[in-house]
């Protein structure tokens, strides 16, 4: 099919421009992480570019992200699938996702609610598909790009039966051959496809952006990628555009990851592959020492997600539906350690590993969700209240008062200016934690945020010389932080009861409010029987709150009740400390 006059004549203006872009450097080639304190990152999948406009200003900015990576701009084949987006045929910038001035627009929208834009990229391959029309009207076959490229730009015959890469454990064979199939651009030669690329990423860069994210680097020779870099124009404050590069490492195989940090940061994989198995199985404590000792790419070159939406889909990572709470409590502990630096995915429920995006792309976020088939996964109490957490501690304050009970219990300190703990257990975890946190009422980030005046929406807990009491719910987690001080009070009540018990016998205590699990026997909360016959815990419960609680006994899972009536107590207004003596009121043992 011939190419519409209309089109012709927009690709030669196109091109005009483009030409007269910069693609030289006039320094040196270096990393850099993105250049804000807050770094954290947001993979805005599939969304349409006038809903990111609206996401940035009305929920992105104000809860502290620092950039939003939006799905590729330039025009690809149709379809509905998601994978359809990274076909592209063309370097005109417009998509399904919008068009080229709506583009700009989202820019300048983000970049006034404070959030850069990192692009995602294609510079590996042209459409896989025989022939069609794109999104835009462009017509072309593969190895056939009318007006961009022709079948000598691409790597036809690489040697392997199905020119498709069979082997990857040949560096050569990775780097010339086809990834599943899409036409792969011979990104080794210089007269056409590195300068053609330079001059679609220093377009982008002329629109706004901040920063690229490189699809399928690992197909591409880091030199190649180091090359075109060098022809990318310095834009930002900090010097060069954020990059970041997918390089999925592979045990043995001779492409890693730590060959591209020259380039920008690299999608560290095993950060996904490990959370997942840890919180799945092998334990939560083990991440720490993967991190420190399993030699992944350093924390200042590395890319950190849960998921992304190759490895939702793959199984290659926890994704929404994982079971147990995990997939947030992934978020949680990416979110306050400190390595790397973070994306969180933003996308949308799906049945088949296809499906692409609701609501004709629209993003829709209502609260704490989604509506309309999107998560809205950055919006999430846990993980927006621990963005604010990682804004707040920053990525220089040391790791302290570490503490692993068990191997899916793990609290850590982050320096005096933050504190968390982590429960991927099915029963409650009740401690007095050592902290070097100031002494004061903390609102806890990961079940809400600070309210109006400055009260806790979420619970709130109150350190003292250095100590706080916490019960973490099972498959939850705990984060306080010198930024959201609590003016609303907690009193830290310690409840001793007098209990004579049978040997495997203990005592355990619940109410009607959260803080005691809400009459729940089977997340009750366990006493010590450090004083036996006293047995005794100590609880933070929000001030000026009337509850009512009774002891049980446990052995062997059979529960056995205090006497009616239920027990009362008040908090009372002044915060502080509280001692609740009992004797327990019920079948002798």
């Amino acid at each position: 099919m011939p190419i519409p006059s209309f089109i012709q004549t927009a690709l030669a203006l196109l091109s005009i421009t483009l030409l007269s872009l910069p693609t030289t450097l006039s320094s040196p080639l270096v990393t850099r992480q993105p250049s804000k304190t807050n770094d954290v990152i947001i993979q805005m999948f599939q969304w349409s570019w006038a809903s990111i406009a609206a996401e940035c200003t009305s929920f992105i900015g104000p809860a502290g992200y620092g950039y939003v990576q939006v799905s590729p701009a330039q025009e690809h084949i149709q379809g509905a699938q998601w994978w359809t987006d990274y076909q592209p045929v063309s370097y005109i910038i417009e998509s399904k996702r919008g068009t080229r001035a709506q583009y700009q627009s989202m820019i300048q929208t983000c970049h006034a609610a404070g959030v850069g834009v990192i692009a995602d990229t294609i510079w590996n391959h042209m459409a896989g598909i025989s022939g069609g029309v794109g999104v835009a009207g462009s017509s072309f076959t593969k190895f056939n790009y009318p007006g961009i490229y022709a079948s000598t730009d691409f790597h036809t015959n690489c040697g392997t039966p199905d020119n498709q890469i069979d082997d990857y454990n040949n560096a050569t064979e990775v780097w010339t051959c086809e990834l599943d199939g899409l036409a792969d651009l011979a990104t080794d030669t210089d007269a056409t496809v590195k300068s053609r690329l330079a001059v679609y990423a220093n377009d982008l860069l002329s629109l706004g952006v901040d920063g690229f994210r490189l699809d399928a680097s690992k197909s591409i020779n880091y030199n190649d990628i180091k090359i075109i870099l060098g022809r990318v124009a310095n834009t930002q404050a900090g010097g060069r555009p954020y990059i970041t590069q997918e390089v999925i490492w592979g045990a043995g195989q001779p492409v890693t990851p730590a060959e591209y940090v020259q380039n920008g940061d690299v999608m560290e994989f095993r950060f996904a592959s490990t959370i997942q198995t840890a919180l799945s199985s092998s334990g939560l404590s083990g991440m720490v020492n993967s991190i420190n000792t399993g030699g992944w790419v350093s924390s200042s070159q590395a890319n950190i997600f849960v998921a992304d939406h190759d490895t939702e889909r793959s199984g290659g990572s926890l994704n929404y539906n994982s079971p147990s709470n995990t997939y947030t409590l992934a978020h949680v502990f990416m979110l306050a350690y400190p390595y790397g630096t973070p994306t969180v995915l933003s996308g949308y429920t799906f049945s088949n590993t296809d499906q692409g995006s609701p609501n004709n792309g629209t993003g829709t976020c209502y609260g704490a969700g989604g509506t309309n088939g999107w998560l809205c996964q950055h919006r999430w109490s846990a993980i927006a209240g621990l963005v604010g957490f990682r804004n707040y501690v920053g990525p220089s304050s040391a790791v302290t008062n570490y503490v692993a009970p068990s191997s899916q219990q793990v609290a850590f300190g982050r320096g005096a200016l933050g504190f968390v703990a982590i429960n991927n257990q099915d029963s409650t975890w009740t401690s007095s934690f050592t902290t070097s946190l100031p002494a004061g009422s903390y609102c806890d980030v990961a079940s809400g945020s600070a309210a109006s005046g400055g009260k806790c929406s979420g619970a709130a807990y109150v350190v003292s010389g250095g100590k706080v009491s916490l019960t973490v719910p099972a498959r939850t987690a705990i984060a306080l932080h010198t930024g959201q001080m609590g003016t609303t009070s907690a009193v830290a009540v310690t409840f001793d009861v007098t209990a004579t018990t049978n040997y495997g016998e203990n005592i355990f205590i619940t109410g009607s409010i959260p803080a005691l699990s809400s009459w729940s026997t089977t997340n009750a909360i366990p006493l010590s029987s450090a004083g036996y016959p006293t047995w005794s815990v100590t609880i933070n419960i929000p001030a000026s709150t009337s509850f009512q609680y009774k002891y049980i006994r446990i052995q062997n899972g059979a529960v056995t009740w205090e006497y009616d009536p239920n027990r009362s107590l008040d908090t009372g207004a002044a915060g502080g400390a509280l001692v609740q003596h009992d004797s327990w009121n019920g079948p002798a043992p």
